[in-house]
């Protein structure tokens, strides 16, 4: 895990919900299809441990993606994800409408993603995060770069980066002593 700047430490206390991008995000970004046209995706289950410690700390997830899955759903539901936002273009109107319903600032909503299509929320929200294996505009609209890929740990890393921040670590570790 790397060390947590002052000041992105700062930033990361005042987080209250994470949105996440799907595809290099949550997902490695390949998409298998089956002769039948049916997609697979790859997801992390350090990942998924990473967004059930959130939840369990009291910090909301939500997905939002520019793509839908049948894959999505299970996956949301094993994380206990908040709210699944599919085949959304532009992104930021669901984040406007998300930041209005659960009355939060932008500074305190942390938004992942790799791509360009994600570049509208990254430019709104307090705490815009990129992937390791994003693209260079999303590196550059980002306060923070993953040292891991998406689909690959980074989520899991972003969780760990909000709850150190927050001073909610060892509690989440306590729930497994």
């Amino acid at each position: 895990m790397p060390t947590i700047n002052s000041k992105l430490k700062s930033k990361m206390k005042k987080v209250k919900i994470l949105l996440l991008d799907v595809d290099g995000v949550l997902t490695d970004g390949r998409i298998i299809y089956d002769s039948r046209g049916v997609d697979a995706k790859f997801y992390d289950v350090h990942d998924g441990l990473g967004v059930y410690l959130l939840g369990r700390m009291g910090i909301k997830t939500i997905l939002i993606t520019a793509k839908g899955s049948k894959s999505i759903h299970p996956r949301a539901r094993d994380m206990r994800i908040e709210a699944v936002y599919e085949d959304i273009l532009p992104k930021v109107k669901v984040y406007e409408d998300i930041r209005k319903k659960f009355g939060l600032k932008d500074e305190e909503v942390c938004f992942v993603g790799d791509d360009l299509v994600d570049l509208s929320v990254l430019k709104k929200t307090g705490v815009p995060i990129a992937t390791r294996n994003a693209c260079y505009e999303v590196k550059q609209a980002s306060i923070y770069v993953t040292k891991k890929n998406g689909g690959r740990g980074a989520v899991r890393e972003v969780a760990e980066l909000i709850l150190k921040s927050k001073g909610l670590w060892n509690k989440a570790l306590a729930l497994y002593y």
